[in-house]
């Protein structure tokens, strides 16, 4: 399964329990790929969008490979050591990536 699979299954999952996303302010997470591109997750209104053409202005941008992308879904890779270690690189706030790995770990 490829990456973009994986965050689409990812995001239904948080759409049909969206318990630890009601809170969140509109926020847009924008991911580039090394190799499937870039992806944006939006937060809006208690949901999650997945958009693969970005359209908004993201709010914290995270690069990284395809393969770090998928251990960061499933839990897998801490983004604090990431970052420290070359392996995520980020444009805007760090706080917000640290959030957003708050919340994938809840719907594990």
């Amino acid at each position: 399964m490829s990456v973009v699979a994986e965050l689409h299954e990812l995001a239904k999952k948080m759409n049909d329990n969206p318990v630890h996303i009601q809170d969140q302010k509109n926020r847009v997470f924008q991911v580039e790929l090394d190799e499937s591109g870039t992806i944006q997750m939006i937060l809006q209104d208690g949901q999650v969008v997945v958009v693969e053409n970005p359209s908004k202005e993201p709010d914290v941008t995270l690069k990284l490979s395809d393969s770090n992308f998928s251990k960061l879904l499933k839990d897998e890779l801490n983004t604090t050591l990431a970052f420290m270690t070359g392996k995520l690189k980020l444009d805007g706030q760090m706080g917000l990536a640290m959030k957003l790995q708050e919340i994938l770990k809840q719907y594990q």
